[in-house]
């Protein structure tokens, strides 16, 4: 097994990937040795492409996306998963986003 297997098993409790192409932008990802451009149909597991590779990685990755209902279910489901997880975006109230900058801003952000 390999190493983005087990931490796909042990985040997210899936087995094998959904088919060869999450597969391979995860690779890729991981890899880091080029941009990866992914467009792949509703349903088809595009954010495990980015979620994956950031919980297999040290530091913060960042996700813009200007859908602000499926990036709270997202965050909702990462944190369900006990991976830290948050948004910043118009509809948050400013005493929240002054929290998670400063978390951002922080030695060790979570």
């Amino acid at each position: 097994m390999t190493e983005i297997q087990r931490a796909l098993k042990t985040h997210f409790g899936f087995e094998k990937f959904r088919s060869q192409q999450q597969e391979d932008v995860i690779k890729a990802v991981v890899r880091g040795d080029r941009d990866v451009f992914v467009c792949m149909p509703t349903g088809a597991g595009k954010s495990l492409c980015y979620q994956l590779p950031a919980v297999m990685s040290e530091g913060v990755t960042l996700v813009i996306s200007p859908l602000i209902a499926l990036i709270q279910d997202q965050v909702d489901h990462l944190r369900a998963l006990n991976i830290p997880a948050c948004s910043i975006n118009s509809k948050l109230a400013l005493g929240e986003r002054r929290v998670i900058l400063a978390e951002l801003q922080s030695e060790r952000p979570c």
